[in-house]
C-alpha cells in the first residue's frame, strides 16, 4: 500500500524526497513503514508464542503434537511449534516423563496427553 502511495504521489524524485507540505504525511508513513520493516524480527519475537513438544517419538508424543496443532487451529493462533526428540535437550528442561509441553521456555506439564479443550485453556493461560 505504501509503495502504491509513493508511486502515485511521486514522492521519490530522482532518488531524493520531495519535502512539500502536501507530501509530509506520506513521508511520515514511509518512514514508519521502514522502521517496522527493520524491526520485524524484534516484533515477531515479542508477539510469537514458542511451543515445544518434548518426546522420543512414541504414539503419545505424536498424539500431543496433533492435539497442539488442532488446538492452535481452533483458536486461530499462530505459534512456532517445534518437536524436540533429542534426549539431551529434553533432560535440559528437567523433564523425566514424556510427552511434555513447553510454552515460551516454561515446562507446562509432562507425562500426559490432555484433550484439545484442555490444551486451548493451557495455551490461553500462557499467552504473553
Amino acid at each position: 500500500m505504501i509503495y502504491r502511495v509513493v508511486k502515485k504521489r511521486n514522492i521519490f524524485i530522482n532518488g531524493a524526497l520531495s519535502f512539500s507540505k502536501k507530501n509530509a504525511k506520506y513521508i511520515f508513513l514511509i518512514k514508519l513503514y521502514f522502521v517496522i520493516l527493520r524491526n520485524t524480527k524484534t516484533i515477531k519475537k515479542i508477539f510469537t508464542m514458542e511451543i515445544k513438544i518434548l518426546g522420543s517419538g512414541c504414539s503419545r508424543c505424536k498424539a500431543l503434537e496433533k492435539s497442539v496443532y488442532n488446538a492452535l487451529a481452533e483458536m486461530d493462533l499462530d505459534a512456532d511449534v517445534e518437536k524436540v526428540e533429542d534426549i539431551n535437550r529434553i533432560i535440559a528442561y528437567g523433564v523425566m516423563q514424556t510427552p511434555a509441553l513447553v510454552i515460551n521456555q516454561k515446562v507446562i506439564f509432562s507425562g500426559r496427553v490432555p484433550s484439545v479443550s484442555d490444551l486451548k485453556e493451557i495455551i490461553t493461560n500462557n499467552m504473553q
